[in-house]
């Protein structure tokens, strides 16, 4: 991988991240979570994939600004803690996506 693009990959990492600090309605859930007695933590993941545009990938949006395409895992895999959380959130979980 190209250091350019290591450089764009940590751009795009950092602005995700000051859009999550920076968000009023996430502050809010967890200022309600954290007066309520818990402790907050806070793990997201996204696969971003690249690849690589040709001279003859012509049909392509060259400008970049396409839509981005994010990925989940086929299953997740929850701990107890992790359902424990959202239970306390009133989310309830399938027990196939277990």
């Amino acid at each position: 991988m190209d250091d350019r693009l290591k450089e764009l990959m940590q751009e795009l990492g950092n602005a995700i991240n000051e859009s999550l600090s920076d968000s009023d309605r996430i502050a809010a859930a967890i200022g309600e979570i954290k007066s309520s007695g818990y402790d907050v933590f806070l793990v997201l993941e996204a696969t971003i994939g690249f690849n690589k545009r040709t001279d003859s990938d012509d049909d392509d949006d060259s400008s970049g600004s396409g839509p981005i395409h994010f990925e989940a895992p086929d299953k997740v895999r929850w701990t107890s803690q992790d359902e424990k959380f959202l239970k306390a959130l009133k989310i309830a979980v399938d027990e196939e996506a277990k």
